[in-house]
């Protein structure tokens, strides 16, 4: 897989945390990024799979609209 170098801007204290978590996990800082950055999307991808009206998953859970998706997350 190719790779393209991106800069970010992120508050202090954030990176401060971000540098302590891959420290914990024997990580470097990118790695950290990245592996939070694949599961977030990996997490919406997951959602968005279960509750969309027209896939299989919903249509099996009887989902018609967004209000149906809505009533079962109560």
């Amino acid at each position: 897989m190719s790779t393209k170098i991106i800069n970010i801007s992120l508050p202090q204290e954030l990176v401060k945390k971000v540098d302590e978590l891959a420290k914990r996990s024997f990580a470097s800082r990118s790695d950290f990024i990245r592996q939070a950055l694949v599961q977030k999307i990996l997490e919406e991808q997951k959602w968005t799979s279960f509750f969309d009206t027209t896939n299989a998953k919903g249509k099996k859970l009887g989902f018609k609209s967004e209000q149906d998706v809505f009533d079962a997350a109560k």
